[in-house]
């Protein structure tokens, strides 16, 4: 049956653009259909951690973006305790200030030179699946319903997922216990300090995030007279997350906010939100896949949400790509979730530890206590901050010899191409073994990537899925049959020596 898109991904945010940006990169036939008839221009996340700075330099688009920063912050926070980010191994030790609608924004705009559409005003209301594709029921801005088919359907619509919802798929997890807001509000005449953000390379305030009975409360300027505020107290408690955020409310927080008395003159939008955290049983059923807030929602601690769901865009964008190009090999796309379900379930884990360390409670509080003992110890920190930044994400590499590079990322890798690359030194006989990949991996020296006489195996995505030294092929060959298919039909089949 024909498709009118090899791929339909149902919402525009930044995990849904991010992923059509990657199938675009791809040549893959692809739309974004969003629900909302328009960008609204609401900043929501604020932040891009370094591994997320990582993959989109990885693709040549991390410059643009920081075009549209507003600083850069070289720490990051754990439940409002500093973690330090210049001991990270990466190009990018410091968190970038951007609101999440400029990382849209980019985006979308990036889209054009793929030719990818973002259908605006169109709304997932229904599917089927059978073993060719996907049939989905679209509700227009004119009311009328539409149908479309696709070889895939990617559900990256947010926490209220309607993909998830009618494919059915099992949400399990914990309900919310403890209710905040967030707003951005404009100030009467406020201090000149509070005017604008750092700049670029100086820090912003980080959160005191300090368990307080009367509420949390902090503002952060985000330039054009606009602040954020984040307030949860006693008045967010037991109310229903649809209703409106009250003036009332913003009042009583920004009284709570330390420094000079502060006056609201308007509430440019305003959200509630809770500490639930869940995640989908599964990430895939069949050609239908869960991205972003779809596959899992938390509290938003340590700001890591906007980060967590580009990073699954970015594991499954060359994976789909391949399966659609047919160069997948068996068990490609079952990868999405095998790697990425476990690396969500350890970010609910730790919001949800940071949602008690901020707990006004006698006992939290003692915890709270120890934790920062614990982080005031160098490597302790580095860890933690490791895993809030992303840049210690290893993926599993089954039936490949263990290696201290395998699975990790490579800091500052640049793939361009969206291709695999094999790093080896100019006298390695890697390459001969991989030229039967050459349209599908190319191929550079590793300089300093790897140790002295080895070769390394890189995805798409930026993670090593093969390192040797000179040796038998056979190794490198599984590899690479493993992760980027057969080769190409003629190939020859060298006596090259990599183990």
């Amino acid at each position: 049956m024909d498709t009118d898109y090899e791929v339909l991904i149902a919402g525009a945010g930044p995990t849904g653009l991010l992923l059509a940006n990657e199938l675009g990169l791809a040549g893959v036939r692809a739309a974004v259909v969003e629900r909302l008839p328009f960008r609204t221009g609401r900043s929501k996340a604020l932040n891009l951690q370094p591994r997320t700075a990582e993959v989109l330099d990885c693709r040549g688009w991390l410059a643009p973006v920081l075009d549209r920063s507003l600083a850069l912050l070289p720490a990051g926070h754990f439940a409002g305790l500093p973690l330090h980010y210049d001991a990270l191994d990466t190009p990018f030790p410091h968190q970038v200030g951007i609101p999440q609608a400029r990382v849209e924004e980019f985006l979308e705009d990036h889209l054009a030179r793929y030719g990818v559409p973002v259908l605006r005003g169109r709304e997932v209301t229904s599917f089927r699946q059978d073993a060719d594709g996907v049939t989905v029921s679209l509700l227009g801005p004119d009311g009328a319903e539409r149908t479309v088919r696709a070889g895939y359907l990617v559900g990256a619509d947010g926490g209220r997922s309607t993909v998830r919802r009618v494919l059915g798929m099992p949400f399990p997890g914990w309900d919310g216990r403890i209710g905040m807001a967030v707003a951005d509000v404009e100030l009467v005449a406020p201090a000149a300090a509070e005017t604008a953000p750092a700049g670029p390379g100086e820090a912003w305030r980080l959160p005191d995030l300090t368990p307080d009975p009367a509420g949390v409360a902090f503002l952060l300027p985000l330039g054009d007279g606009v602040h954020r505020l984040l307030l949860g107290g006693p008045e967010q408690q037991g109310v229903d997350l649809d209703a409106p955020v009250t003036d009332d409310e913003v009042r009583t927080a920004l009284a709570r906010c330390p420094g000079p008395p502060r006056e609201l003159r308007a509430v440019r939008w305003a959200s509630r939100f809770t500490d639930a955290a869940r995640q989908a049983e599964r990430y895939a059923d069949g050609r239908v896949l869960l991205a972003g807030d779809a596959a899992h929602i938390h509290a938003p601690a340590g700001g890591q949400g906007l980060n967590l769901g580009m990073q699954d865009a970015f594991n499954l964008g060359w994976k789909l790509a391949a399966v659609i190009r047919g160069r997948a090999p068996d068990g490609l796309l079952a990868t999405y979730h095998a790697e990425r379900h476990p690396v969500g379930a350890r970010v609910l884990a730790n919001t949800r530890a940071q949602t008690v360390l901020t707990l006004p409670d006698p006992d939290a509080l003692v915890v709270r206590e120890m934790f920062a003992d614990l982080l005031a110890v160098p490597e302790a920190n580095r860890r933690i901050a490791a895993m809030i930044a992303g840049t210690d994400i290893r993926y599993p590499m089954p039936d490949t010899p263990d290696h201290p590079l395998l699975g990790a990322r490579v800091p500052g890798v640049r793939l361009p191409s969206g291709r695999g690359l094999l790093l080896a030194g100019a006298a390695s006989t890697a390459a001969a073994v991989a030229d039967g990949w050459a349209d599908r991996v190319d191929r550079a020296d590793a300089g300093p990537a790897a140790g002295a006489g080895e070769a390394l195996l890189v995805r798409p995505d930026g993670h090593v899925c093969w390192a040797g030294r000179d040796g038998g092929a056979e190794g490198l060959r599984a590899a690479l049959a493993r992760w980027f298919g057969a080769p190409r039909p003629g190939a020859s089949r060298p006596s090259g020596s990599i183990a």
